[in-house]
């Protein structure tokens, strides 16, 4: 089954969604390892991520032939940008999902910190803009498509497109940085 027929299953079967945590979550929670060096942040922004895709998983649009991973790590971004910028991590992911009691522990006391967004600025400015202002719009600010699309005076199709290429171009930029920049 495809990420995307699972999500649009996960929207009445949770077991459906539980398949694509499998499949992602030792990703996601290596991306936010790299970036933090931190496990117990690791697994806290993990937990943020997957709780916002469960909230999300009915405005998933299938652009990359029934991948979730595009969508996924940008919400992974988002969450660990979001973090970064409130100075704390959510603990309401966790409470959520129930992620604490599954652990046997209390949340991290870990406070973000500024070098974990290191290389991402940098990351950001080297795309083009058409695509740097959709990510921006569409993953930092958490717009729809259709608003990405209004206000980038374009069509929905190309908004996803800025946004599908941004993305890859920045998932390669953050793969190939140097370990400091992790």
């Amino acid at each position: 089954m495809t990420d995307a027929e699972l999500l649009q299953r996960a929207r009445s079967d949770p077991a459906a969604f539980r398949t694509l945590y499998d499949r992602y979550a030792a990703a996601v929670h290596g991306y936010h390892l790299r970036r933090t060096g931190s496990p117990d942040a690791a697994l806290d922004l993990t937990a943020e991520t997957f709780a916002q895709a469960w909230t999300a998983r009915a405005r998933f649009r299938d652009d990359r032939d029934g991948s979730a991973a595009p969508w996924l790590f940008g919400i992974a971004r988002h969450v660990l940008a979001a973090s970064v910028r409130r100075g704390r991590l959510e603990r309401r992911a966790c409470e959520r999902l129930g992620v604490l009691e599954a652990l046997d522990r209390a949340p991290s006391a870990v406070q973000p910190e500024e070098r974990w967004l290191e290389g991402l600025d940098e990351a950001l400015a080297g795309l083009p803009e058409a695509q740097r202002d959709a990510i921006r719009l569409r993953v930092l600010d958490d717009l729809g498509y259709d608003e990405v699309a209004d206000h980038l005076s374009t069509t929905e199709e190309a908004a996803r497109a800025r946004v599908s290429r941004g993305l890859t171009s920045l998932r390669s930029q953050l793969a190939d940085a140097p370990e400091a920049h992790r």
